[in-house]
């Protein structure tokens, strides 16, 4: 009795599990996959452009599933905290723009510590599959 008195004591002492750290990138695709998207051709370090502080964050990939039945070409930029992703995430947009054929439909999600962008439109669906799946994995931001 004492021992489940104390181990239970330690446990307030030190508290509860600490609060989740955002999904690495393997992490995002099985949670994708879960969610009815497939991802394929994935290409580290392809940001789109050559902005040297958005190059090491990048990785490209294309899209489908759910009523996103086209491939789409997205760019998943990965920051190490949410310090990075607010001095960074303002340069995507213009990062984009070399890639980006119509300024009308892009499409672009921020959820600390991702920023994930991409021509549009996109399925609302499968938009909606993919800002579930960010806002689930960025766990507490960074």
């Amino acid at each position: 009795m004492v021992a489940v008195v104390v181990l239970t004591g330690c446990g307030q002492l030190l508290g509860t599990e600490p609060p989740p750290t955002p999904t690495d990138f393997p992490g995002l695709t099985s949670r994708m996959k879960l969610a009815g998207i497939t991802l394929a051709d994935w290409v580290s370090g392809d940001a789109g452009c050559t902005d040297p502080n958005l190059v090491p964050a990048s990785i490209s990939f294309n899209a489908t599933g759910l009523d996103q039945a086209t491939p789409v070409k997205l760019y998943l930029y990965v920051f190490r905290n949410r310090d990075a992703w607010e001095r960074h995430r303002d340069a995507i947009g213009p990062c984009a723009q070399s890639w980006v054929t119509d300024p009308q439909t892009y499409e672009e999600i921020q959820e600390s510590p991702y920023v994930l962008a991409g021509q549009g439109p996109w399925a609302p669906g499968f938009e909606a599959a993919v800002r579930s799946v960010l806002a689930s994995a960025a766990g507490t931001g960074g």
